[in-house]
């Protein structure tokens, strides 16, 4: 962020995602809750526990040199929860950690009538405070998320959660909203006056690109929360109605990455090499 000012997080739910992230050259990774809940078949409400989300975070640090955020949701409960989580995530390979001011267990922000119920401003100001105390390395960024705007709670209380978590210390907050167009992250990004910049994830209102945010002045990074799932989604469905369409792979083999395609992102020639040297 201080390189360039603006910098693009792409969402991640396995290595094999994270590679191809980087490889786009994305500036760091999302490790998704909502994404490895889809893996699984989930509903993203806090069925994922954070041990699996770890074990996702462990398997995709160590395959590539992004920076990875990690989103912890609620932070697994209170702020005794959160000072366990920040030191795990942290010893994991995070980056940083985005924490969210709804109850435990959330729904997903972008599901129609969903239940969404925020904490008191009391409580997750502790779980941020508990979070910037426990972090070791004081790069390590804190970034609060409130749902204010998806709650319905309008711009005036969003602005005054803000405040008082920047207050509490967050590095960064993240405003988000379930709006179909950017009106209220501009409104909201306009009448901020804090001393810290924003965040945003235009899933639900993808006409605010990089200029438009840039214009802004004060959003530093940009999160694509869900785009590796439904990407992976939309070739699966599509190739698996096709095979069984057509009665085989006859077609659609020609319309898909090669194996040795997927054998270069497993890095099997450096496996050979190391055969050749080793192997006796």
């Amino acid at each position: 962020m201080a390189e360039t000012g603006l910098v693009h997080i792409m969402a991640a739910h396995s290595p094999l995602s994270a590679i191809l992230a980087e490889e786009a050259r994305f500036d760091g990774l999302w490790a998704s809750g909502f994404e490895l809940s889809a893996l699984y078949g989930l509903p993203d409400m806090s069925l994922i526990s954070m041990t699996q989300h770890l074990d996702m975070l462990r398997a995709i640090a160590g395959r590539t040199t992004l920076p990875i955020v990690a989103d912890i949701d609620t932070g697994y409960g209170n702020a005794i929860n959160v000072i366990h989580a920040v030191g795990e995530y942290e010893r994991a390979g995070a980056s940083a950690v985005v924490i969210e001011d709804k109850t435990f267990p959330k729904v997903t922000s972008l599901v129609a009538d969903g239940r969404q119920e925020l904490l008191r401003i009391e409580e997750f100001q502790g779980k941020i405070k508990a979070a910037v105390a426990t972090r070791r390395d004081p790069d390590f960024l804190v970034i609060a998320r409130t749902e204010a705007l998806i709650a319905g709670g309008g711009e005036a209380e969003a602005l005054h959660r803000a405040k008082v978590y920047t207050d509490a210390g967050a590095d960064l907050i993240l405003i988000h909203s379930k709006k179909k167009d950017p009106s209220e992250i501009v409104s909201f990004s306009r009448a901020w006056t804090g001393t810290v910049p924003l965040v945003v994830v235009p899933n639900a209102y993808p006409d605010l690109d990089a200029e438009r945010v840039k214009a802004l002045g004060n959003i530093r990074m940009m999160i694509y929360g869900n785009y590796g799932i439904r990407a992976a989604a939309t070739a699966m469905k599509e190739t698996f109605r096709r095979i069984m369409a057509d009665g085989g792979v006859q077609n659609v083999h020609k319309d898909i990455l090669p194996v040795e395609e997927i054998f270069r992102l497993q890095k099997m020639d450096e496996v050979k090499a190391a055969e050749a040297r080793f192997l006796r």
